[in-house]
């Protein structure tokens, strides 16, 4: 069997983007315990049918999958649903997970979880002609050492209206993807502390689509305000000197964001 030029050079890229992801994750492994106290994220898209789709997995999460990730050491769980959906496609899950083993063991701890079974009960039986959702998605990342544990905005914890955005960046190849991760570790981190963009957490993504890739979330009371944070970061002097360093040039070949609001039990 041959294959065209075109399909070596796919099978040789999909090769090499997995042996990054089995090389990134075994050096994660080796700080399972905490040895450098970087948390790991999971960023989750289930995909859904209609509203009242919707309500069944919005239920399941708050009911039976939140309850059993607390009960096992995942204390950090947002949900959150699109700012501006109003056809009720998707539900976004945020999970902080202390240690790579908890996310790995994740399937087997649920299924070992006999109250997770039992609430979990009418969200498993849906038919297979209308199941509870259509698709998930899924990104799974490692914490920044700039940033090494998820920092929660003032409003979660006094449950105030909030909102969120995501920002991912990719890069077009693994070393320009790190040296963005390095501007944010050096400086950039910082500035958007500085300027009230309040970060939750950055994250060099192991697995996922689109890699190489990075995946931040900030946060404001509302989107005015959001706006002018922004606009703070853009006219900051640290930032205009960091974005004219020839090391950082090139690092980011596309941008895509999108805006979240968190529902009622949501933990972040």
């Amino acid at each position: 069997m041959t294959h065209s030029p075109q399909r070596r050079t796919f099978l040789t890229g999909t090769a090499a983007a997995t042996a990054a992801a089995l090389t990134q994750i075994n050096s994660a492994t080796a700080h399972d315990d905490g040895g450098d106290g970087r948390e790991f994220y999971e960023w989750r898209r289930y995909q859904i049918a209609d509203a009242a789709k919707h309500k069944l997995v919005s239920t399941y999460v708050h009911t039976a999958l939140q309850p059993a990730l607390n009960r096992h050491g995942i204390d950090r769980v947002g949900v959150f649903t699109p700012a501006d959906d109003q056809d009720h496609s998707a539900l976004y899950l945020l999970i902080a997970y202390p240690k790579i083993s908890k996310w790995i063991k994740l399937g087997d701890t649920l299924a070992g979880d006999k109250a997770y079974q039992a609430a979990a009960r009418d969200f498993y039986a849906q038919p297979r002609k209308t199941p509870a959702y259509q698709r998930i998605e899924n990104q799974f990342m490692h914490a920044f050492s700039g940033m090494p544990r998820m920092e929660l905005p003032a409003q979660t914890k006094s449950k105030a209206p909030r909102v969120f955005e995501w920002r991912k960046y990719e890069s077009h190849n693994e070393a320009t993807a790190r040296l963005k991760v390095e501007m944010f570790d050096k400086g950039e981190i910082q500035i958007m502390r500085d300027v009230k963009l309040a970060p939750v957490f950055y994250g060099a993504t192991l697995i996922g689509n689109r890699v190489p890739n990075l995946t931040y979330m900030l946060s404001a009371p509302d989107m005015p305000a959001h706006e002018k944070h922004w606009d703070a970061f853009r006219n900051h002097p640290e930032w205009t000197r960091m974005k004219g360093l020839a090391r950082y040039k090139g690092t980011v070949s596309k941008i895509t964001n999108g805006f979240v609001v968190p529902t009622a039990y949501s933990q972040i």
